[in-house]
């Protein structure tokens, strides 16, 4: 019986299994084996036992045994049912597993609705303790695609819908559950919960994982996804599918490729519309590296950068250069690099054109077959600290991002994000553009993240269900929204800048929203941590995305936690140093120091302290402006406070708070210290009043313009 039904998946679903390896060197070593796997249909328990070597027990809720179509299904695999919720359920399959039977376990308990991981079950850490087993992790794609799975039928229309999908497992390296000693009770059970959460997470990232182009990935996101679809569009009411994002890129590639010849790096300045996408995936489509300009940083941060990736073509639009009104910094660069116009370039694209990008295929051009080790695009750093890096991310860099972000948070195929965020930050970028772009979703491009009276009606007009910002970007979307515009939003995710208790419990109490923060540097594609759903901590990061290692680098004077040092696939290729313009900087082994002062507690949850360059150290002792800036903040929610050191000659440094807020003054900064209980030496020395705080077009506090305010009222003394 086993055969027939093996031969009808293989015929019907052409299931592929890989990773049998793994299987055969557990059930050689004699160990306990229990095998778990994320739950994506009713077809999981034939997939697994059917093409799984050996016998397997399942254990299954008996509330999923009910149905006569769950009944006929478990038929088919040897199975015994238990009350999933009941604490000695698992005392069975503990016994099975020391009796050296092979047992299953669905950790999530259910079929997803929602296409990635459910909650998941502690039992499944409890089990695998008890029995001294190791867990052999499967997992199931494409079966979510069929009708025997339980997601939304509205939601699903945005996907290719096919009866007969094609279905693979992949069976993942064994893992090991050891429990830390000392916990007990509730701690115990949290411990179980999460390191299982973990480990099927990061499985969901290494099976979906392959390093890819990152013009391949559009490619396939077209074959995977409705190629037909609307995936992109803008204020100006354009919209592309992408199919017709493809072609266009195709079109436009071509052109640029007879004008730039082998120039390498090219640089882009345009805003966040449609033709911002196509210009870049017109780039990567013939092998050129989208270098992409800050139009905001003005003339001489924009003029380093060139200089520092060795630009010699920037690519705009007339009508961007019009609205911004660049004239003046596009005339003083032309000295030194050559602007083409696309609307230029459009008007040479005649029918000829447009049928030879017809009858080619996509994966002729040159960008599809691109090693993915190649560099994939080159960003600056925000010149918050000085004179703005050239960093050079590679297609593998950028596109494990997308997967890493993937496997963190969860975006179903049509769904709408909006994206406010500008792409030459490295947040817009990847979790802006591309991470919807490349994983089925659809994206609203808006051209600034400062129009606060504007974003939140779009958000409740386009129904979006993901919104990126800042917190300076979410205070202000606060002050003008209605407490309905974000009704249909599914997640807030806030990056670039600390997130405020204030601003997170505004969201939460006035807009019945709550707000994720995340964490990502520009060197690591960005995204490096964020809090999520299914596991977050209030006042930290969040946890790791998969795939990243890292250590702590202590560092004199800061007693608790250090430097955060990452490796992992996103880890960027290198800095372009502007006094060595071109020469690749690689980081040492794969690590790179983020300069971030944070600490790791034992679920892995990232709480950062600051930055290394943002401590002063005043009479031999070492202060966290970031801590000052928080009780501070507690005391006057409203305002922007930033904290910065000048040099004092008796004590090394001394505080100085800039801010906008007219009520704080040195008295009401002591009486707010007093109140947090802290202690006399975070106390500003003076206070400085300013009608607006400088900030960066990224959302970040533009801390060099502030520490000049700060130098200037002392040089003015």
């Amino acid at each position: 019986m086993s055969l027939i039904i093996k031969f009808l998946l293989k015929v019907f679903y052409r299931v592929e299994i890989t990773g049998l390896e793994h299987y055969h060197r557990l059930d050689q070593s004699g160990e306990p084996m229990l095998i778990v796997a994320n739950h994506t249909s009713l077809l999981d328990g034939v997939l697994i036992s059917t093409y799984l070597p050996g016998d397997t027990a399942f254990m299954i809720d008996e509330t999923h045994t009910r149905k006569w179509y769950e009944r006929f299904l478990l038929s088919f695999v040897d199975h015994f049912k238990v009350e999933f919720h009941n604490p000695y359920a698992t005392k069975k399959v503990i016994q099975e597993l020391k009796n050296g039977k092979h047992c299953m376990i669905f950790p999530e308990g259910r079929i997803t609705t929602t296409g990635s991981l459910m909650k998941i079950y502690e039992g499944t850490g409890l089990v695998a303790h008890k029995a001294k087993a190791k867990i052999l992790p499967i997992y199931i794609q494409g079966a979510q695609k069929t009708h025997f799975s339980y997601l939304d039928g509205m939601k699903m229309a945005y996907m290719k819908r096919q009866w007969l999908p094609k279905i693979t497992l992949k069976v993942l390296p064994p893992e090991t559950i050891e429990l830390p000693a000392g916990l007990k009770g509730r701690q115990k059970h949290q411990f179980f919960k999460n390191r299982v959460f973990t480990l099927m997470r990061d499985n969901q990232f290494h099976a979906n994982y392959t390093p890819k182009s990152l013009y391949r990935a559009l490619v396939d996101s077209a074959r995977e996804y409705s190629a037909s679809d609307i995936c992109v569009e803008d204020i100006n009411e354009v919209a592309l599918s992408r199919k017709k994002l493809l072609l266009a890129s195709r079109i436009l590639g071509k052109k640029l490729h007879r004008i730039l010849k082998d120039e390498k790096r090219v640089a882009v300045l345009l805003p966040n519309v449609s033709g911002m996408p196509t210009t870049f995936f017109a780039l990567q489509a013939y092998g050129y590296v989208p270098a992409m300009l800050n139009f905001t940083a003005g003339l001489g941060p924009m003029k380093s950068a060139c200089e520092t990736a060795e630009i010699q073509t920037v690519l705009t639009s007339r009508k961007f250069v019009d609205a911004y009104e660049l004239h003046a910094t596009v005339e003083a660069l032309s000295e030194q690099v050559r602007f083409l116009y696309l609307e230029d370039i459009r008007a040479t694209v005649g029918l000829g054109d447009k049928l030879a990008a017809l009858l080619s295929r996509a994966s002729a051009v040159p960008g599809y077959s691109l090693s993915p080790d190649e560099e994939g695009a080159v960003l600056f750093t925000s010149g918050s600290e000085g004179a703005p890096k050239g960093v050079v991310l590679s297609h593998n860099n950028l596109y494990s991002n997308v997967e890493q972000i993937s496997a963190m948070l969860t975006l179903l195929p049509g769904e709408q994000l909006f994206n406010a965020l500008p792409t030459f930050h490295s947040f817009g970028l990847t979790a802006g553009l591309l991470w919807p772009l490349l994983k089925g979703g659809k994206v609203f491009l808006y051209p600034s993240p400062l129009h606060y009276g504007v974003i939140p009606e779009y958000v409740y007009n386009l129904n979006v269900k993901i919104l990126f910002g800042s917190d300076t970007f979410f205070s202000g979307y606060a002050k003008k929204a209605d407490p309905y515009d974000f009704y249909s939003v599914r997640y807030l995710v806030a990056g670039a800048e600390k997130l405020r208790p204030e601003t997170r419990r505004l969201y939460a109490d006035e807009f019945l929203t709550p707000i994720l923060e995340g964490y990502g540097v520009t060197e690591t594609s960005p995204v490096l941590a964020v809090n999520i759903p299914l596991s977050f901590k209030n006042g930290t990061v969040g946890q790791l995305v998969p795939g990243v290692d890292y250590r702590l680098r202590k560092i004199d004077g800061i007693q608790e936690g250090g430097s955060l040092v990452v490796k992992g696939p996103n880890i960027m290729m290198g800095y372009l140093m502007p006094d060595q313009p071109g020469v690749l900087q690689s980081p040492k082994d794969g690590w790179h120091d983020t300069g971030d002062v944070v600490d790791v507690d034992e679920d892995g949850f990232i709480s950062i302290k600051g930055r290394a360059k943002r401590f002063a150290k005043i009479g031999g002792e070492m202060i966290s402006l970031a801590a000052v800036e928080s009780y501070i903040n507690k005391a006057s929610p409203e305002g922007h406070h930033v904290v910065v050191a000048v040099a004092d000659e008796r004590k090394g440094e001394q505080l100085i708070l800039v801010t906008n807020d007219e009520s704080l003054s040195r008295h009401t900064v002591k009486e707010a210290a007093k109140a947090a209980q802290v202690s006399e030496i975070m106390v500003p020395r003076t206070v400085i009043l300013v009608e607006e705080m400088p900030v960066l077009g990224t959302g970040k506090t533009n801390y060099p313009a502030v520490q000049k305010i700060a130098d200037g009222h002392f040089k003015s003394d």
